[in-house]
């Protein structure tokens, strides 16, 4: 699965997994109906305890997000209502731009130095939609 786990994040993990699951589904790389690994493979794959990853099906259930089948699996229900998805993928946004601002305050990046590098990865990503 597509889920990306950064621990220096203060978002707690099973709280990144929860989030990516969801803009997964509203991306559409996740298709109601479809099956998520089990806990155990999913801990797997990110090398975490199976509980954290337990904890996050979880609260996905408690959100009508995913459904659960003893037996058979746990399945993708449905999707994330777009006002939810608006504030998750804004709260995912702040807190991908707050980790990139303390990583370049890391390594000695002033702060005229990142405006001026964000204006130009902007304009250059801004460019590139353009002509897709």
């Amino acid at each position: 699965m597509l889920i990306r786990l950064n621990p220096r994040r203060r978002e707690s993990i099973y709280l990144q997994i929860v989030s990516q699951i969801k803009h997964l589904v509203v991306g559409g790389r996740l298709k109601i109906g479809e099956q998520l690994p089990t806990v155990r493979q999913l801990a797997a794959e990110l090398n975490l305890n199976p509980n954290t990853v337990a904890r996050a099906y979880n609260q996905l259930i408690e959100e009508g997000v995913i459904a659960a089948q003893q037996g058979r699996g746990t399945y993708i229900y449905q999707t994330p209502s777009s006002a939810e998805n608006r504030k998750s993928r804004r709260e995912r946004v702040i807190a991908e731009v707050d980790e990139l601002l303390r990583d370049a305050e890391h390594i000695g990046c002033e702060a005229d130095e990142l405006e001026k590098i964000w204006r130009e990865r902007f304009a250059a990503w801004r460019k590139a939609r353009v002509t897709r």
